[in-house]
């Protein structure tokens, strides 16, 4: 029995599983997001142009740790992307407000 103590930093290697249908991806261009004490839930949809619906195409539950991991990812990937395209415009109606009235 080894009396070494495990270093809990340790890497684990993780094998992610990509099915096919998933790879393949879906559009969107519409998030909705709610939180609780305990979790975020993000609605991400697509909009077609002068369509009153929304169509909901995915649901993901997440605790704020992970919600926050999420968004700092995204925050450092926007930030990559516009070092090398340039900034990202964001003027213009935002299709949210007219379903958050």
């Amino acid at each position: 029995m080894s009396t070494e103590a495990r270093d809990p930093k340790q890497h684990v290697q993780i094998q992610i599983q990509l099915d096919d249908s998933v790879a393949q991806g879906m559009y969107v261009n519409l998030a909705l997001v709610n939180h609780t004490e305990t979790e975020f839930t993000i609605d991400v949809m697509y909009l077609q142009p002068q369509q009153p619906k929304a169509t909901v195409r995915s649901r993901l539950i997440s605790s704020p740790k992970h919600t926050k991991r999420l968004m700092l990812a995204l925050q450092e990937n926007i930030r990559r992307f516009e070092e090398r395209y340039g900034a990202i415009e964001i003027s213009g109606p935002n299709p949210a407000d007219s379903l958050l009235q």
